[in-house]
């Protein structure tokens, strides 16, 4: 189930809300179920895990694939009214273009907002030379933007 436009209208200002007013709990559901759980002991947002959702398929943190992460983002989304920040790894992308991308995938979801990291998910470098990281964000942000997100 995806959300309607105003559904999602909702939980990005929610989720713009409780950012304005300072510090919150995000917890880290790795299922449905716990996303349920979570809402109803009454947290205001969520957050998916990836390392969570990877060991309780039985794989090893990243290595699930961009697809089936985003149809696990996307029921989460569905499973609560709460707004719902992913955990989009590095998004499943090196270069800027395929993180926009994906990011614009991910939003498609429902979700409030969007983590992306800053890791190469390789030993050597670990993380990705510093004017890459920044492209790769604003490139991310650019996305977000013209999906007509409202951004805090």
């Amino acid at each position: 189930m995806k959300l309607s436009p105003a559904s999602q209208r909702s939980a990005l200002a929610d989720f713009n809300r409780l950012h304005a007013e300072g510090c919150f709990v995000l917890p880290n559901p790795w299922d449905t179920g716990t996303a349920i759980y979570l809402q109803r002991l009454g947290f205001k947002a969520l957050a998916t895990t990836s390392a969570g959702y990877a060991f309780s398929r039985g794989k090893p943190d990243g290595a699930i694939p961009r697809d089936e992460m985003l149809a696990h983002i996307q029921e989460v989304v569905a499973a609560t009214p709460l707004p719902v920040n992913a955990d989009f790894l590095s998004g499943f992308a090196e270069e800027p273009e395929g993180v926009a991308a994906n990011v614009a995938l991910c939003l498609a979801t429902g979700v409030a907002g969007l983590s992306i990291e800053d890791s190469t998910g390789k030993n050597d470098p670990p993380l990705y030379e510093e004017k890459l990281a920044i492209q790769r964000i604003e490139a991310a942000r650019h996305a977000i933007v013209a999906s007509g997100a409202p951004l805090s």
